[in-house]
């Protein structure tokens, strides 16, 4: 715009564009970079345990100002500096997971990590790219509809290239907003979108702030602080009588879970535990609580175990490898060791923690990260393991990031289950983002989800996604809860991710649309 142009307008608008370019300016240079870096830095923040929940508007808001108006390359340099500071805080605690119980030291870890989170960059980076495409400019349609759905986009795509990473999606920000009540109907990727939207409001005011604009926007907010409540309803119901559960907590520190000299300690530990709750109608042990493979302490440790149990009627779950002696392969399972029993394979593995991607390739020349000397094997069709006579949905450990996957038992399954050893966050913010997800996943089921962790964060969540009882973190400990069976099906759990996912590309290519008839029209 030049100075006759300016000119030529009304006072109030002449004012308005000057303010818009001085701001569009600043943006374009070294300080849009170093905003851009800061904003994603304190976007984590947004997440438990502080859950600022604001921030996950105010963060995203600042990149999308500066993807607006800052030329094209700057535009993409803020990107990419947003996605380094936003996975660099937010994703941390895999420092500790790989230098600390990884035993790969700080001097490999701190490359190994660096790699990882300049990867994860690309997802903001990529999404400024796209958005060149579709025409950058400080309007409402750039900044309300396509960066809000490049946004989302990204986030699906991250959650299953290479196996996915759903991790700090920004809709498990909103676990305890307004917003909550979505999440049984549309999911988590609802909520990111809901969120992104309402950034792209405040971003669009931000660039030229009238009375016309904030009206528009608060008209919109309003409209979107509404769905929440409006769709907040009790979509479950009893299913019958409450049972008493107990969740153990050993506490076993992991830089000697797998040390042989602590197996008989181990063992004692989770024996004594348990034992003191014979009147409880389920007790659930964590993910891999005892250290060694199944048929190991089969005969003189948990048969005897299971005679216990049932001669109190008591129900007994626990985490524990598994070998396969007919096709030689190792699992990750829970089993249940009483009644008619059962086995719950893990299918989704983390890769360098579970299983070590093209073996072939590296050999065990990357052991060293943690990879078990022997791969785990994905478990084959879910089916749901028997507690307190109620079919239960299991989960294990990082499977409860995927709400696709932890829906594939329902409506059958009774209550939620998730069994985690976050000892490999050590005391970082990886355990309350997993606590955090967990809740997510029983709010979009409609079912309570019993979560036993080796040292915490063990908790009973309700069907809401509200935490009733939680154990210290760091102690050895049981947990006792009334727990409430549950029937019915979320809409969540009829549709899955389908009517965001089809909303989402119908707009993608509707705008996509637009944008080639314009270029044409030229």
């Amino acid at each position: 715009m030049n100075i006759a142009e300016r000119t030529a307008m009304p006072a109030a608008d002449a004012q308005q564009a000057e303010y818009t370019l001085r701001l569009s300016y600043r943006l374009s240079g070294w300080p849009g970079l170093v905003a851009a870096l800061l904003a994603g830095a304190i976007l984590p923040l947004a997440f438990a345990p502080l859950q600022w929940a604001w921030l996950a508007v105010g963060s995203p808001a600042v990149l999308f100002a500066i993807v607006a108006v800052a030329p094209y390359r700057q535009a993409l340099r803020a990107g990419y500096l947003f996605g380094l500071g936003f996975f660099g805080t937010g994703v941390s605690w895999v420092y500790v997971s790989v230098a600390v119980f990884g035993a790969a030291g700080w001097m490999l870890a701190v490359p190994l990590v660096a790699i990882f989170v300049a990867l994860l960059a690309l997802f903001p980076w990529v999404m400024v790219w796209l958005a060149e495409r579709l025409r950058r400019a400080p309007s409402f349609r750039f900044l309300v509809l396509v960066l809000p759905a490049l946004w989302l986009g990204l986030e699906w795509v991250r959650s299953w290239l290479l196996t996915g990473f759903p991790w700090l999606l920004l809709g498990y920000s909103q676990t305890d907003t307004w917003l909550a009540g979505v999440a049984p109907v549309f999911g988590v990727f609802a909520l990111s979108w809901l969120v992104a939207t309402v950034a792209g409001l405040l971003a669009w005011v931000v660039l030229a702030p009238s009375g016309r604009r904030g009206g528009i926007a608060a008209g919109i907010v309003a409209a979107v602080l509404l769905i929440g409540p409006v769709l907040d309803r009790e979509w479950t119901e009893p299913s019958g009588e409450p049972f008493t559960a107990v969740l153990i907590q050993g506490n076993m520190p992991q830089d000697v879970k797998w040390d042989p000299e602590y197996l008989q300690a181990t063992k004692d530990r989770y024996l004594e535990l348990t034992r003191q709750h014979w009147d409880a109608d389920l007790i659930i042990w964590p993910e891999s609580a005892i250290p060694l493979l199944r048929h190991q302490v089969e005969s003189d440790y948990l048969r005897p175990l299971a005679e216990e149990a049932e001669a109190h009627q008591t129900d007994v779950l626990l985490g524990i490898p598994v070998f396969n002696f007919e096709t030689r392969e190792f699992y990750n399972s829970m089993v249940s060791i009483t009644g008619e029993g059962g086995q719950y394979d893990k299918r989704h593995l983390v890769p360098f923690g579970e299983y070590l991607p093209l073996r072939s390739v590296f050999g065990q020349a990357l052991d060293i990260l943690g990879a078990p000397m022997a791969d785990f094997v994905p478990g084959g069709p879910p089916v749901p393991l028997t507690g307190a006579g109620l079919p239960l949905a299991v989960s294990i450990c990082y499977e409860v990031v995927f709400g696709r996957q932890m829906t594939q038992l329902l409506p059958d399954a009774a209550v939620l289950v998730n069994v985690s050893n976050d000892a490999w966050f050590g005391d970082s913010l990886g355990p309350h983002q997993h606590l955090q997800i967990a809740r997510m996943r029983a709010l979009e089921a409609g079912r309570e989800m019993l979560r036993g962790t080796n040292t915490g964060i063990t908790v009973f969540i309700d069907h809401r996604g509200q935490i009733t009882h939680r154990a210290p973190q760091f102690e050895t400990t049981t947990l006792v809860a009334e727990v409430t069976p549950r029937q019915g099906a979320t809409p969540y759990v009829r549709w899955n991710d389908v009517p965001v996912l089809a909303a989402l590309g119908l707009l993608l290519l509707g705008l996509a649309a637009a944008e080639f008839i314009r270029r044409r029209r030229r």
